[in-house]
């Protein structure tokens, strides 16, 4: 008999992955097969070397008889030893197909844990980023030039606008930081070179002002929704605000209010950027922070800020991933909050399309 059967290449991947199962998987299949047409092609020899036996016992005549019992015996065995090799090839396939399946779903599941992970890392830096707001503005709001400004004459709005504009040139993640009057109105604040009509501006019907001028204390804070702000050339801020108390108590009477504005775009699109895919993950992935209400408020792709809405049908779920209907992956995790600052419920979102190789394989 001539011909040789070549055993397929060993799996390459070393480490004891998911896709470690799938390589060996293929592999076994791989072997499989190739056996299983080596075991063919040798029971097709054998009956075709069954079969001139049989023609020549005849041409033997009675001399051949017994010859030609023992070359249907071979032609059965070989017969059957065909029927055992497709048999076993069949099963295979069947058990390699689930292991695939199991090694494609274990594969799905680290590599959405990941994800989760990479969400979590995004909202936390998030959370710490804005604790550090909420204690700039409660510490800014004791400060004495702010302080005496809560009695706004031109000397005393000089010098808080003097001091504000110290802060700024220290904390660059601000645009602005406006000292407003009970009655709402901003007398003083750090940039007027660069936004001249914030002076006078109302912000009464603010509810960063409202919920600060009500608070109870100097440990209390107000935070407004991420928005574009008109008033700062229409770039988008967190704004957080504190009540000004009369001597900077604790619990004095309330004088005024200090709102800060935080400049976002910068910063939410640092950590967007800073979330660590591969190449080939960014290419094919979307990462978002959302806030409650699944409003996307940074997006690496910047499509949809502040005004689409992301479902992400947390379900009580502080953390998960889902798999949506056309076949992405969408992993969250809410904020987890820092130090004494709870978070307002953000989150952040990966929203990846599959890779190129798994898009039509079943799971």
């Amino acid at each position: 008999m001539h011909g040789t059967f070549d055993t397929p290449l060993k799996p390459k991947i070393s480490t004891d992955t998911p896709e470690r199962v799938i390589e060996l998987a293929d592999h076994s299949a791989a072997v499989a097969a190739s056996k299983a047409r080596a075991i063919q092609a040798i029971t097709g020899q054998t009956r075709m070397l069954a079969l001139n036996a049989t023609i020549e016992a005849a041409r033997a005549g009675d001399a051949g008889r017994g010859f030609a019992v023992v070359a249907e015996e071979v032609k059965a065995v070989s017969a059957e030893i065909g029927r055992l090799a497709s048999d076993m090839e069949t099963e295979l396939r069947s058990a390699l197909d689930d292991l695939r399946a199991v090694g494609r779903r274990m594969a799905l599941d680290v590599r959405g844990q990941r994800l989760v992970d990479l969400c979590l890392n995004a909202i936390e830096i998030i959370d710490r980023n804005l604790y550090e707001r909420t204690c700039d503005v409660r510490w800014w709001a004791t400060d004495a030039a702010v302080v005496a400004c809560g009695d706004p004459t031109p000397h005393t709005v000089i010098e808080a606008e003097r001091r504000l504009g110290v802060i700024l040139s220290a904390y660059t993640v601000y645009l602005d930081l406006w000292f407003c009057t009970p009655d709402g109105r901003v007398v003083a604040h750090g940039r007027g070179d660069r936004y001249p009509g914030v002076r006078g501006l109302d912000v009464s019907q603010e509810s960063w002002f409202r919920e600060a001028l009500e608070s109870a204390s100097g440990d209390d804070y107000a935070v407004a929704d991420v928005m574009p702000c008109a008033a700062l050339r229409g770039a988008p801020v967190a704004t957080y605000a504190a009540a000004v108390r009369e001597g900077g108590a604790l619990r004095g009477k309330p004088i005024g209010v200090l709102g800060i504005h935080f400049d976002w775009e910068p910063q939410a699109r640092a950590i967007i950027e800073g979330v660590r895919l591969s190449p080939d993950e960014a290419e094919r992935s979307r990462v978002l922070l959302v806030d409650a209400r699944g409003r996307i408020l940074s997006a690496s792709d910047r499509r949809g800020e502040f005004t689409e809405l992301v479902a992400l049908n947390a379900k009580g779920r502080r953390n998960g991933l889902d798999h949506l209907p056309d076949g992405r992956t969408q992993a969250f995790h809410l904020t987890p909050g820092y130090e004494t600052y709870r978070g307002l419920e953000w989150a952040g979102v990966i929203v990846q399309q599959p890779a190129r190789n798994e898009g039509h394989k079943k799971s």
